[in-house]
């Protein structure tokens, strides 16, 4: 794995980048967005497998996240103002790199969680050079529950200050999440079955934090804006997208996977997969069958990149 700094276009902010190459010529590149409190280089088994399997991986820790924060009070923070557009901006810029380094073959964006959300918004904004798309764990339409949210992350910005740590609002939407799980052995059982990976996960200090009211705000409206058919016709109709998900994902189970397919394929997309792993739970490339997974998104992969490349 390398590591490299690539400036962001939207405040000159140093993104903390990584690169893991194949021993020969890539199939494609991969470029991985990951998901809220945590970091790029949690995929670095993942990323393994796909060098293995051909392709080459490039992944940065978003701003607020990793070795991106600089500054303790940076941490859980996206910007002052336009903080989600600037996380987008940010990967723009790091696909862009990726692209010119790995140039003339086709580039796959995978985005998981917070990353897929992310993901979701920038091919709606233009998908020129981007040839397919992965979501994992990704959510549906969160409703009145996640408009109310960002109403409420928005006016306690304003209140407490946009850095603000909100454990109101960390509560609100992770307070949830293991109720499915109970008697929980930690707050994180909902991220996987492998008691190892949660401990992992638990013991990482890049990992967990309560994020602040201004990252709320900011990816409250965001995802708000997801659930728009507006939004989502705007993307390219035969980009190839692949949704995977754990059936006990809080976050993008069965119901969500099957939501965000249904719309894509009401505004027209023709070209869209999801597989949804029984009792999986939220990050299905760290759970008990992630071999399975990893195997399947390669077997697809594969089928695409041959297809658009």
């Amino acid at each position: 794995m390398e590591t490299l700094s690539i400036p962001s276009p939207h405040d000159g902010l140093a993104l903390a980048t990584y690169v893991w190459e194949p021993a020969g010529a890539p199939k494609a590149v991969v470029q991985v967005a990951h998901g809220m409190a945590e970091h790029a280089q949690r995929y670095d088994r993942l990323a393994q497998r796909l060098t293995a399997a051909g392709y080459a991986v490039v992944a940065h820790d978003h701003r607020g996240h990793g070795a991106t924060v600089d500054d303790p009070k940076d941490a859980g923070y996206l910007a002052d103002a336009g903080g989600w557009s600037a996380a987008i901006v940010d990967m723009r810029a790091v696909g862009a790199a990726a692209r010119e380094r790995f140039a003339g073959v086709p580039f796959v964006l995978l985005g998981h969680s917070m990353g897929s959300f992310l993901s979701r918004e920038l091919v709606s904004r233009g998908s020129a050079g981007i040839d397919a798309l992965v979501l994992s764990g990704t959510m549906g339409d969160p409703g009145a529950l996640g408009k109310v949210g960002a109403r409420v992350a928005a006016l306690e910005a304003r209140l407490r200050g946009r850095r603000h740590p909100s454990s109101l609002m960390n509560t609100l939407t992770f307070g949830s999440f293991n109720k499915e799980f109970s008697p929980a052995r930690t707050d994180f059982d909902w991220l996987s079955r492998d008691t190892d990976e949660v401990d992992a996960y638990v013991a990482d200090p890049r990992c967990g934090a309560v994020f602040t009211s201004g990252f709320f705000a900011d990816m409250l409206a965001g995802v708000s804006d997801l659930a728009k058919d507006s939004n989502a016709e705007r993307i390219r109709k035969d980009l190839p997208i692949y949704l995977l998900s754990g059936s006990q994902d809080p976050v993008g189970g069965q119901a969500a996977v099957e939501a965000v397919q249904a719309q894509y394929e009401r505004v027209g997309l023709t070209d869209v997969t999801a597989r949804v792993y029984p009792q999986g739970r939220h990050e299905m490339f760290n759970e008990t069958n992630r071999d399975e997974v990893v195997d399947d998104l390669v077997t697809w992969l594969d089928e695409t990149v041959a297809r658009v490349g």
